[in-house]
């Protein structure tokens, strides 16, 4: 049996993008349950039994020969391989879906890359939650019994739109990109070779003191946290550009979880890509107080939604190659707000939980880009992934970029009090 991926699928298929999660452990973990927990969740979603296949021109998902069928994978290396396994592609025309337990001394790490088209951040998250509820029942003696059912494409679920108001809407886009057309980074790393591995993370881990106190400077000054994230990552971007201090139009691109505005609602573990965006264009000089930034693009997105424009963007995802100024944009920023960490069986202690995406189809000849970053909150700790490719960012500029990061969303909560707990740190 085949599924025609839907527009907001295929959007995904060129990108080669994939969510990454990974669970570190410290205990002995069991490799035989944690592969028969990994089987069980494949056989769950037939969409992690499938490749994608383009059948009479159409992009199809298309099952697997039982032969290829994804399994467990285990090598060595602990938590220390997370880059080097982070940086392995999922083969093209291969399985959407691999785990692998990277066995350490004392501490071991599982990661699944899970490929975009069948995926989300919760959904993501989901499954790996599921895969150790799996594990813990499998440890407990607990039979398993998998689901097998395709879930409905996206686009089906939508609700109804005017077709004028679409169009209306998109008219309104290409002016805006006309008149205030995005800024994005240089890349410092044009024109040299990449470094090996190729794909890259630098992380901002806040401790629990530190992200108490900036969610309580959010709720006090009403802004969100991703209104703090993306007013950061916004300002490092300005003061990194050339020329006039004056203002510089870039943009803020959110993506919106379309689970709950569905028809019927979506639960986060059925594997679909349920998200759409809003793009924000911001004028932000070297000046632009960063709690004013903050302030707006909460706003603004608040605005965006309200209105349903989200809605309209996806809608519009087959037209966007006519019109791809549509898609610039000068910072990506995702935030999966407070989720549940996986929970593990007694003998088994997490130690850290990582969601970080990837893709594998950079454009570094364009000789600038948009910076992404990827925000959760685990067990009551923000981290801030900020994934790149060494063809486009060096680890130098990335790491630049981290400290400004980090240095303003300090300074969003310094009137709460010191500083404390944090901690700015290469993947």
């Amino acid at each position: 049996m085949q599924r025609k991926l839907c527009p907001v699928e295929t959007i995904y298929v060129a990108q080669r993008s994939r969510a990454v999660l990974s669970c570190t452990v410290r205990g002995d973990i069991d490799e035989k349950l944690l592969a028969a927990a990994f089987a069980a969740k494949v056989a769950e979603h037939p969409s992690l039994r499938c490749r994608i296949a383009v059948e009479d021109g159409a992009a199809v998902l298309e099952p697997l020969a039982e032969a290829e069928v994804p399994a467990l994978l285990v090598r060595d290396g602990g938590p220390d391989a997370f880059i080097e396994e982070f940086s392995i592609p999922l083969p093209v025309g291969g399985p959407l879906v691999r785990a692998v337990l990277l066995r350490g001394e004392s501490e071991h790490t599982v990661m699944l890359s899970v490929d975009h088209t069948v995926t989300d951040g919760h959904s993501g998250i989901a499954l790996q939650n599921a895969l150790w509820e799996t594990y813990t029942a499998l440890a407990e003696g607990t039979s398993v019994e998998a689901a097998a059912e395709w879930p409905s494409p996206v686009s089906e679920l939508l609700p109804p739109a005017s077709e004028q108001e679409t169009e209306d809407y998109l008219a309104r886009r290409i002016e805006r990109a006309r008149q205030h057309p995005v800024t994005c980074l240089p890349y410092d790393a044009a024109g040299t070779e990449p470094e090996s591995p190729e794909l890259a993370v630098q992380r901002v881990l806040l401790g629990p003191g530190e992200t108490n106190r900036l969610l309580r400077s959010a709720k006090a000054e009403g802004v969100s946290v991703h209104g703090f994230v993306g007013a950061a990552m916004l300002k490092a971007v300005r003061h990194r550009l050339d020329g006039d201090p004056g203002p510089r139009s870039l943009g803020c691109m959110s993506p919106v979880d379309l689970r709950s505005r569905l028809t019927p609602p979506l639960a986060r573990e059925v594997m679909v890509p349920a998200v759409t965006s809003c793009l924000d264009v911001l004028e932000v000089s070297h000046d632009t107080d960063p709690l004013a930034l903050a302030r707006q693009i909460t706003d603004n997105l608040h605005t965006a939604l309200d209105r349903g424009e989200y809605l309209h963007e996806m809608r519009l995802l087959p037209r966007v190659p006519e019109h791809p100024a549509l898609l610039a944009t000068s910072v990506i920023v995702t935030n999966m707000g407070r989720v549940a960490g996986p929970v593990t069986p007694p003998g088994l202690e997490v130690v850290d939980v990582r969601l970080v995406p990837a893709r594998e189809n950079y454009f570094p000849q364009a000789g600038r880009g948009p910076l992404m970053s990827c925000v959760t909150t685990f067990d009551g700790r923000i981290a801030i992934e900020l994934p790149y490719s060494t063809a486009c960012f060096t680890h130098r500029q990335m790491s630049e970029i981290r400290d400004s990061l980090h240095a303003t969303l300090l300074g969003f909560s310094a009137h709460r009090g010191d500083a404390e707990g944090a901690v700015a740190v290469p993947a």
